[in-house]
């Protein structure tokens, strides 16, 4: 297993910290991640949550760049001004802070989305109304997914 699929929804402990999905776990452990790399998606109130080689593709993009150029400007304020590391502690959890609380607006569960070669953390609600959006939005244009 080698991408991040389906979605899961855990509740957030008293201390808290959130168990990420045991198959997202086994992801990360198969790719060899010890840290992750955690930044505000682009798009969606979602923290996207990948592997340093996440951070590693974004700065590619960005050193093509004139580094003085308004695009590798807005690039870095997006992937590393909105971005932080943080660790799984031993048991799969991870600590559900201000930075992902406040972007989100996550409370008491969190949806892990996988997303292919990353995943993301979601309030439910704002989950499940961005997925039905998506479904509604390729009906209405005739596609159906494969």
């Amino acid at each position: 297993m080698n991408r991040f699929l389906s979605h899961a929804t855990n509740r957030i402990d008293a201390k808290g910290r959130v168990s990420v999905p045991s198959a997202f776990r086994a992801v990360l452990s198969d790719g060899g991640v010890r840290e992750l790399y955690c930044f505000q998606d682009f798009v969606f109130p979602a923290i996207s949550v990948g592997g340093p080689e996440l951070l590693d593709r974004f700065e590619k993009q960005m050193a093509a760049e004139d580094p003085f150029s308004d695009a590798a400007n807005q690039m870095s304020l997006l992937v590393h001004g909105g971005g932080v590391f943080v660790k799984l502690d031993p048991e799969g959890r991870l600590m559900v802070t201000d930075f992902i609380r406040d972007f989100t607006g996550i409370s008491t569960d969190v949806t892990f989305v996988g997303r292919g070669d990353h995943f993301q953390l979601w309030e439910p609600q704002a989950f499940a109304r961005a997925q039905a959006e998506a479904r509604e939005g390729r009906k209405q244009r005739g596609l159906r997914p494969e």
